[in-house]
């Protein structure tokens, strides 16, 4: 089993910046791509960034030059950095981590971004 645990959601002003963090724990050997995807009130969860354990990244057109995706291997953690943040990224924003053939998602933190 992963548990994965975000933090770092919080309300902003459109043009402030956030960062959210995911931390992984459990039994397992090494995780394979990482991500963050994100829910706003009844719309589906679109990916917004992933990185693969070697640090290849795949950004969403909607988050493109304004947020980066980055991770630390050695402390099984993602990074979400969100610059220029505008009213439209307000939503749950969910990690996600694939372990060999299983996903596995954490329990979402809120960011809000005020006009």
């Amino acid at each position: 089993q992963v548990q994965l645990v975000e933090s770092g959601g919080g309300l902003v002003q459109a043009g402030g910046s956030l960062r959210l963090s995911c931390t992984a724990s459990g039994s397992f050997n090494s995780i394979n791509a990482m991500g963050w995807y994100r829910q706003a009130p009844g719309k589906q969860r679109d990916l917004v960034a992933s990185i693969t354990r070697g640090g290849s990244t795949n950004y969403a057109d909607f988050v493109k030059g304004r947020f980066t995706i980055s991770r630390d291997n050695a402390k099984n953690t993602v990074y979400l950095q969100m610059n220029s943040l505008e009213p439209e990224d307000t939503a749950v924003y969910y990690c996600n981590a694939r372990v060999v053939l299983h996903f596995y998602w954490g329990q979402g933190t809120q960011v809000t971004v005020s006009s």
